[in-house]
C-alpha cells in the first residue's frame, strides 16, 4: 500500500491519539482520482468540517496539495484499493476517476461503516458509456436516439446496412464531443471508425456508439442532487445549462457553457422526470450531470455523469451555491438549495489535439494577459495547472454574469478572446 502524507505522526502514535491532539475528530472522506476539476470539491468539503485524504495512482496529484492528506494507491488493483480504504477507515468514499476497481467498491458497501458515494451502480456505470445507455432505453425506456454499438469496421459496416443514414458515430469512452462523426454514405464508415477509436479514452476497447440522427435544437445539461431529506431520498435541479463546442482549424477545442437555458414548461418537466429516473436507478447520493437533446418540446435522454465536472464550473458564477458545493452538501448528508443568483456564461479552453498547429516561441506575460480579461465587467477567470500530459487538457476558463444571458455570453466571449492569448 501507499504512502500516507500529511502531517508528520510521532513513532508509535495512532491515528486516534494523533486526531485527538488535533481537536474534534472530523468526518473523513476519501476522495478516488485527484484530478485537477475535484479541486473546488475539496475545498467544499473542508468548509464543512470534513477531513478530505486524495488517493490517486502517482505521487503529487493536483489535489495532493489542497487535500488534508493524500495516498498513492494503484486505483485498479482490488486488493491494494480495499487494503488502502480498511486502513483509512473513512466515513464516505468518493469515486472521481474512471479507473477505479469496481470489487473493492464493493467490499466497500459490504462494510456498513462506509458510504460509497454514488452508489455501487453509479460508480460500476461513470465509465461504462455503453451500460449508461442500456440502462436508460432498455431498462427505464427513456426517449433516446436508436443506438448500436460496435467493435469494428464490419460491424459498423453492417449497423449502417440495417440502420441507414444519415448516423452519428462516436467513441463509447471519450469526452468532450471528440471523434464524432456524421456517415452520409458507405465511403464514409472507415474515416468515421478511424476517427472515434482515435479518440477514446487510453486504455479504453477500441469500440463505437453509433446512433440514428434526430432532429434536436440544443445540447442540455441538467444538474440534478440526489440527496437525503426529511422523508427520505429527495432531488433537486438546478437551472438547466446550455452548451455548445467549437475546434478551431488548429485544433484548439473551445466548449461554451450558460445558464439558464430556456426550455418550455414540458420540456423542462420532461427533463426533470428524466434527470430523476436516471438519478434514482444509479443510486446513492450526489451530483448528477444528465445530458439531453431538446427539440422543441422533445427531450432524449444522451448521457450521464456522476462526479463534478465541466459544466459544473458555470455555476461557481451563477448559484449561491455552486454545483461542487451540492455535491459536498449532499456527500455529507446537509441541507441544500439550488438557487441560481445571475445569468451567466462561460468558456472552457482546451488544449490542441495531437496534430494541431504547434504553439509559437512566445512567452506572454500571464499577469498582463488576465489583467486585460478582468477589464470585463463581472467577469473572472482561471488559469489550470497540469500534472500528466493529455491530448485534451483543460488550459483556462472564461466567466461572467450580467443581466441576462445574452450579455453574459458575450461578455464570457470577450474575456475568453483576451485569455487565449497564453496560448498562442
Amino acid at each position: 500500500m501507499g504512502q500516507l502524507n500529511g502531517e508528520a505522526q510521532e513513532d508509535g502514535e495512532s491515528e486516534t491519539e494523533r486526531l485527538a491532539l488535533d481537536g474534534p475528530s472530523r468526518t473523513r472522506v476519501a476522495l478516488l482520482g485527484s484530478g485537477e476539476l475535484s479541486r473546488e470539491l475539496v475545498t467544499a468539503l473542508q468548509r464543512l468540517g470534513a477531513e478530505v485524504v486524495s488517493v490517486d495512482r502517482y505521487a503529487d496529484a493536483p489535489l495532493h496539495a489542497v487535500a488534508d492528506r493524500s495516498l498513492v494507491v494503484d486505483l485498479s488493483d482490488d486488493d491494494e484499493l480495499a487494503a488502502a480504504i480498511r486502513w483509512l477507515q473513512p466515513k464516505f468514499v468518493v469515486v472521481s476517476s474512471d479507473l477505479v476497481a469496481t470489487d473493492a467498491l464493493s467490499a466497500v458497501v459490504d462494510t456498513g461503516f462506509t458510504e460509497l458515494v454514488p452508489g455501487i451502480r453509479g460508480a460500476r456505470l461513470a465509465a461504462d458509456h455503453e451500460g449508461t445507455r442500456r440502462l436508460a432505453a432498455d431498462e427505464l425506456g427513456l426517449p433516446t436516439a436508436p443506438f448500436w454499438f460496435a467493435g469494428s469496421v464490419a460491424e459498423l459496416r453492417a449497423i449502417a446496412e440495417h440502420g441507414g443514414y444519415p448516423m452519428v458515430v462516436k467513441p463509447v469512452v471519450g469526452s468532450l464531443g471528440e471523434g464524432r462523426s456524421v456517415m452520409l454514405r458507405d465511403s464514409d464508415i472507415e474515416p468515421a471508425w478511424e476517427r472515434a477509436v482515435s479518440a477514446t479514452g487510453p486504455g479504453a476497447p477500441a469500440r463505437v456508439l453509433a446512433e440514428t440522427v434526430v432532429e434536436f435544437d440544443n445540447e442540455v445539461t441538467l444538474l440534478a442532487v440526489h440527496r437525503d431529506g426529511t422523508d427520505g431520498p429527495a432531488l433537486d435541479f438546478c437551472a438547466p445549462i446550455g452548451h455548445s463546442s467549437v475546434e478551431e482549424p488548429n485544433g484548439q477545442l473551445t466548449v461554451e457553457y450558460w445558464q439558464p437555458h430556456p426550455m418550455s414548461p414540458v420540456a423542462l418537466d420532461a427533463a426533470k422526470s428524466i434527470a430523476a429516473r436516471v438519478a434514482r436507478a444509479l443510486g446513492g447520493r450526489g451530483m448528477f450531470g444528465v445530458e439531453l437533446l431538446v427539440h422543441g418540446d422533445e427531450v432524449y435522454f444522451a448521457g450521464v455523469n456522476v462526479r463534478p465536472y465541466d459544466a459544473a464550473l458555470l455555476t461557481l458564477r451563477t448559484q449561491r451555491l455552486s454545483g461542487f458545493e451540492l455535491q459536498a452538501r449532499a456527500i455529507l448528508g446537509l441541507a441544500i438549495d439550488a438557487i441560481m443568483v445571475s445569468p451567466g456564461a462561460a468558456r472552457l479552453i482546451y488544449s490542441r489535439r495531437p496534430g494541431g498547429s504547434a504553439a509559437t516561441d512566445s512567452t506572454p506575460d500571464t499577469l498582463a494577459v488576465v489583467t486585460d480579461a478582468l477589464n470585463v465587467t463581472e467577469s473572472d477567470v482561471v488559469v489550470f495547472r497540469h500534472h500528466e500530459g493529455h491530448p485534451r487538457r483543460r488550459l483556462g476558463l472564461a466567466l461572467a454574469t450580467g443581466p441576462d444571458v445574452a450579455v453574459a455570453r458575450d461578455r464570457a466571449g470577450q474575456v475568453a478572446a483576451v485569455l487565449g492569448k497564453l496560448w498562442p
